[in-house]
């Protein structure tokens, strides 16, 4: 087993930001500054091509640390951020740039490519979520919760699928081709964000894949627009989501 150690801290707004290593993965945690004892855990995955501290997680992580005092952690996906590429790697971009030149759909290669990248990824957050728990901060029976759109939801359908420490779970923007299966098993509160118009993603494979999580309780976003035009205001709504699933009220707005 990986401990996680800690690499470098830097503070602002309430919010504590933390650099960690687990074996070789590189992470981020965000924390209150100060607070009441042990906190519930998001655990938040990036989009392709972007890493841990992408603006977008750091703004997110941001919302519900000031805003539910939750702690929230962020690795770089494999092949991503500080991490070395493959030679799978290197050759699944170069056929997905290819086929983008050529006008050709993504879909396909993505969908291959995010469930390869899924094999390597979850592990790797098993054993970070492992390592979290360990902090008396945070600590073994704390709720934990997993927040992915894009890539992240690739990797998060079968890591809330796994693993059972996950409570809830917010997903979207994704083909249902490898991941129905997974969704299947998942039977925790689920939040799904779509959007109406995606060029990439047929609005008939999100709704496939909204419709085969088996959970009692799961909640449809869905927003005119197209695939990069989600509204930052279904940030909020993900903030009220995990507040009622992970126990904290939500922070008035100032």
């Amino acid at each position: 087993m990986h401990s996680l150690r800690f690499t470098a801290e830097t503070s602002s707004d309430g919010v504590v930001e933390r650099d960690f290593t687990v074996g070789e993965v590189p992470g981020v945690l965000w924390s209150p500054v100060s607070g009441p004892g042990r906190a519930p855990l998001v655990l938040m995955g990036h989009g392709g091509g972007t890493h841990k501290k992408w603006p977008a997680m750091s703004g997110r992580a941001h919302r519900f640390v000031t805003d539910c005092g939750f702690h929230v952690a962020v690795i770089d996906a494999p092949g991503h951020g500080d991490r070395p590429r493959t030679a799978h790697d290197e050759a699944e971009i170069a056929a997905l740039y290819r086929a983008r030149a050529a006008g050709e759909p993504e879909g396909p290669v993505v969908v291959r490519y995010n469930a390869h990248l899924a094999e390597r990824a979850v592990p790797e957050w098993q054993a970070t979520l492992d390592a979290l728990q360990e902090l008396p901060e945070i600590g073994p029976d704390g709720p934990v919760g997993y927040f992915g759109l894009n890539m992240a939801t690739a990797i998060g359908v079968p890591l809330t699928a796994a693993d059972p420490r996950i409570r809830a779970a917010v997903f979207g923007l994704h083909w249902p081709d490898a991941l129905a299966e997974a969704a299947s098993r998942i039977t925790v509160p689920v939040e799904f964000m779509l959007q109406w118009d995606d060029e990439h993603i047929p609005r008939e494979s999100g709704l496939a894949l909204f419709d085969a999580f088996a959970s009692k309780e799961k909640t449809l976003r869905a927003n005119a627009g197209r695939h990069k035009e989600l509204p930052r205001f279904e940030v909020g709504s993900a903030v009220r989501f995990f507040a009622r699933h992970l126990g904290r009220a939500v922070a008035p707005a100032a």
